[in-house]
């Protein structure tokens, strides 16, 4: 795969690296001819999944790095962006129900969900260190 194929971005387990998410999406809305409320959709769940790999997956440890590899399959015009952070991972069928009554008011828990909302698909592998986000362009 060339460059051409692929985009990457590697993140220090730092919230203020978060601001280099916007220049990233902006790279990858010229690439690809995203428009902009895919570009907008794409931003919701990559900050949601950058934020939990930083926070959740390497424990706000500058140390550790988060990597985020973008690719366009562009006969199908589908965007796939993986986030992996250096954390033991999780298990993501254990991840409460944030619409349940008793979850309401938590204050977080509902990253996965929206990211499920805003993303065509989403999986998890490397025992959940690594999310892979699906996005069905519209062209």
């Amino acid at each position: 795969m060339s460059n051409r194929d692929t985009k990457k971005l590697v993140l220090d387990s730092r919230f203020e690296e978060m601001e280099r998410l916007e220049p990233f999406i902006k790279e990858l809305k010229q690439w690809a001819d995203i428009d902009d409320e895919d570009s907008s959709r794409i931003m919701l769940a990559l900050s949601e999944a950058v934020n939990n790999a930083i926070m959740h997956g390497n424990n706000e440890n500058p140390e550790k790095q988060v990597v985020v590899l973008s690719t366009f399959d562009e006969e199908n015009e589908i965007l796939t962006i993986s986030v992996e952070d250096e954390g033991e991972g999780f298990d993501p069928e254990e991840i409460p129900d944030p619409l349940k009554e008793e979850n309401l008011l938590n204050e977080s828990g509902r990253g996965v969900y929206l990211i499920k909302q805003y993303a065509d698909e989403l999986q998890f592998s490397k025992g959940g260190s690594k999310a892979t986000i699906f996005f069905q362009l519209d062209s």
